[in-house]
C-alpha cells in the first residue's frame, strides 16, 4: 500500500493477503508483517481472521519478538466482537507479565477505556507508567502514549494532576493543551448550538488531528543501522570499500551512540537500531539495482529494515542490556555518561 494511498481507497482484505505473501518471503519478518496484516482484517471487519492470525503467530514454533504485543492486539480485538470474557482474561495476563515495551500496556489499557471500564484503564496506565518510568530522567518516544493516554483516563475521571499528568503536559507540543483536549465537556460541545463553543471546538479538533498526523508521519523509527562484529567482517571482507564507512567494529560503534545523542539532542523523537546482515543487505542491494560497494545504499537499508519492522527502539528501557551486544547493562556500557 502506497503511504499517500487515501484510508477510504484501501482494500484492507487484499492488503491482508499480500501481507500475508510478503511474510512468507521474508520469513525474518514474518512478525510485523502479520501483525500488519492482521491490522488490516481488523479494520476490513473480518476480526475473526485477524483472530487467527494472532494465533497463527502465538502457536509458531518462531519464538516472538514481542509476545505480549501480540496478546494485547488480540485481547483488543476479541473484546470487540463479543469475547469480553477471553479479552479480559488476556489482558489481566499480559499486566501479570510486566512487559518492559510500552505498547501492550498502551494497547490493553485502550481497550479497558474504550469499553468504559475507566478505572480499570487508569490503574493499567499507571502499572504501566510506574514500571517503564521510575526513576527515568527523560521518557522515551515510544512512551509519550502511555503519559498522554494516563492523562486522558484520568481528566475523564476527574482526578488532580499529578507529577506524570504534569509531564505528560510538558512532552505534549500542539498548540492546544492536554487537560483541553481531553476535556470531558468537549462532548457536550458538539452538540452545543452556540456558534463560539462550535467554533472553539472545531479549533481543538484541528489541534488533535495535527498530533495524529505527526505522529503517522513517523510509523517507525528513525534508525541507525549496527553490524556486529561478525557481520561487519564479513561485510568489510566482501567489500573493502567500505572500510572507509567503517574503520573498525568497536569505533563503529561509538558512531552509532554519538550519532543517536546527536539526534535526540537536536530533538529528533523516536530512535532506533537495526541490526544488518550481509546477505540481507546484498538482497536488498540486488533490489535496487546497485552495488553492495556503494555507501549511499546503507542508510536506505536501514530505513528499509525500520520499515520492517526490525528496529529497536534507542535508548534502552532501565536496566536493560546495552544495544551493542555485549551482555552488559545499557547504562554501565554505551549508555555510561562520556568523561570529562
Amino acid at each position: 500500500m502506497r503511504p499517500d494511498t487515501p484510508a477510504e481507497n484501501v482494500d484492507h482484505t487484499a492488503e491482508a493477503a499480500r501481507l500475508e505473501r510478503t511474510a512468507g518471503l521474508y520469513p525474518e519478518d514474518a512478525e510485523a508483517l502479520l501483525l500488519q496484516a492482521a491490522a488490516h482484517l481488523e479494520l476490513s471487519g473480518d476480526r475473526p481472521a485477524a483472530t487467527a492470525l494472532y494465533d497463527r503467530l502465538l502457536s509458531s514454533s518462531t519464538p516472538l519478538e514481542d509476545p505480549h504485543l501480540v496478546r494485547a492486539l488480540k485481547a483488543s480485538n476479541l473484546w470487540e466482537y463479543g469475547h469480553e470474557a477471553e479479552a479480559r482474561a488476556i489482558i489481566e495476563g499480559v499486566r501479570a507479565a510486566a512487559p518492559r515495551d510500552p505498547a501492550p500496556w498502551v494497547i490493553v489499557a485502550e481497550s479497558l477505556e474504550a469499553h468504559d471500564e475507566l478505572e480499570q484503564a487508569q490503574e493499567t496506565f499507571t502499572q504501566g507508567a510506574r514500571l517503564l518510568l521510575t526513576d527515568v530522567a527523560e521518557p522515551p518516544y515510544s512512551t509519550h502514549p502511555l503519559l498522554f493516554g494516563r492523562h486522558r483516563v484520568r481528566r475523564m475521571l476527574g482526578l488532580a494532576h499529578d507529577e506524570w499528568d504534569a509531564l505528560a503536559d510538558t512532552l505534549h507540543s500542539m498548540p492546544i493543551s492536554l487537560d483541553e483536549l481531553h476535556d470531558p465537556k468537549r462532548v457536550w460541545s458538539l452538540g452545543s448550538d452556540n456558534p463560539a463553543e462550535l467554533e472553539a471546538e472545531i479549533s481543538r479538533l484541528r489541534a488533535e488531528l495535527g498530533a495524529y498526523r505527526e505522529a503517522l508521519s513517523r510509523p517507525f523509527p528513525v534508525a541507525v543501522l549496527h553490524w556486529t562484529t561478525g557481520e561487519l567482517a564479513e561485510l568489510v571482507a566482501a567489500y573493502p570499500s567500505l572500510a572507509a564507512e567503517y574503520p573498525s567494529h568497536e569505533e563503529h560503534l561509538e558512531t552509532i551512540e554519538a550519532s543517536l545523542r546527536e539526534l535526540s539532542a537536536s530533538g529528533t523523537p523516536n530512535l532506533g537500531i537495526v541490526t544488518g546482515t550481509v546477505p540481507s543487505y546484498e538482497a536488498f542491494a540486488a533490489s535496487e539495482l546497485a552495488s553492495p560497494e556503494d555507501a549511499t545504499l546503507l542508510p536506505q537499508y536501514a530505513t528499509t529494515l525500520a520499515a520492517r519492522g526490525r528496529a529497536v527502539a534507542w535508548p534502552p528501557q532501565r536496566g536493560a542490556s546495552c544495544w551493542c551486544g555485549s551482555g552488559r547493562g545499557y547504562g554501565e556500557c554505551h549508555g555510561a555518561e562520556p568523561q570529562g
